[in-house]
């Protein structure tokens, strides 16, 4: 079981996904190829390798960091708070 808190954020944009759920499974090698209610990236597919995830986060931000799926976005939500939740090594 993966002890690190950012297991549990989006790779991509950084969305925390829940206490009990791992994007990338407890072990942090069993993705659940779900989607992120924020960006829309699969666990496991477009988060695979840190420059996968730095791709897909330049044009998510190009196009204008628009919610995958809009009824989840928080009232209070702000960008660039939500970024910090990116794990250095998919920063």
């Amino acid at each position: 079981m993966v002890n690190d808190k950012s297991a549990h954020y989006c790779r991509v944009c950084g969305l925390f996904q829940g206490e009990d759920y791992f994007p990338w499974g407890e072990d942090d090698q069993s993705p659940t190829f779900d989607i992120c209610l924020c960006c829309g990236a699969e666990f496991g597919f477009d988060d695979c390798f840190p420059e996968a995830v730095k791709e897909f986060r330049r044009e998510w931000l190009k196009n204008g960091a628009s919610w995958c799926f809009p009824k989840f976005k928080p009232k209070n939500w702000s960008l660039e708070e939500q970024l910090k939740n990116i794990s250095e090594e998919f920063k």
